[in-house]
């Protein structure tokens, strides 16, 4: 099998039932997924499984869901089958109601860091928030573009969120609050229900 084709040399790329062209909102938001992903499999990379086992388990979830999001968001077909669903959204509400109440409650805004790990998944995090403006964009563009993943991916950085605050935890790296924030969360949560925004 050859890992180049040349198809692509002219701007464009294969999707699930067409082509279009690579600068296309399409690949644009499926790509950031894409690259969400990347960051969780570095994030893996850092972190010890003795601590984590828990957390590498719900990151390998992850990974494999990130893919069916992709998938979704490249189907272009008639009738899609659809991967990604409410469950999986489901799942990460009930993990990051775990991870807030390990975490030390928190009242101001803090500055993504900490361990190595902990810094990747903020950039994950932060990551995630851009693919999801993006499926806004392509659900405006389509509005057949799966909600499942929009709603996911909403959880997902929230998720992230609350992992990284979890993994500076467990190692005993403290967070470091912006020191000019005013008091934005209360009971470990945000002024608006971090499921809801």
């Amino acid at each position: 099998m050859k890992l180049y084709t040349r198809t692509g040399d002219k701007g464009q790329t294969s999707i699930i039932g067409g082509r279009v062209d690579k600068d296309d909102i399409r690949v644009e938001a499926y790509g950031t997924v894409d690259e969400v992903n990347c960051f969780v499999g570095q994030a893996v990379t850092q972190l010890d499984h003795n601590v984590f086992a828990d957390v590498l388990a719900d990151l390998e979830k992850i990974q494999h869901e990130l893919f069916d999001c992709g998938g979704d968001l490249a189907n272009v077909t008639k009738k899609r089958e659809l991967k990604l669903t409410r469950e999986a959204v489901d799942y990460l509400e009930k993990k990051i109601d775990e991870l807030i109440a390990e975490a030390p409650a928190l009242e101001r805004f803090i500055l993504p860091g900490g361990a190595p790990a902990s810094a990747s998944i903020h950039i994950a995090r932060t990551v995630t928030r851009r693919a999801e403006r993006l499926v806004v964009s392509l659900r405006k563009a389509d509005p057949e573009v799966s909600e499942a993943s929009l709603q996911y991916l909403n959880r997902l950085s929230d998720y992230f969120f609350a992992l990284a605050r979890v993994i500076n935890f467990r190692l005993g790296e403290k967070d470091v609050e912006y020191a000019r924030s005013a008091k934005v969360f209360r009971e470990g949560k945000r002024k608006e229900d971090v499921k809801g925004e």
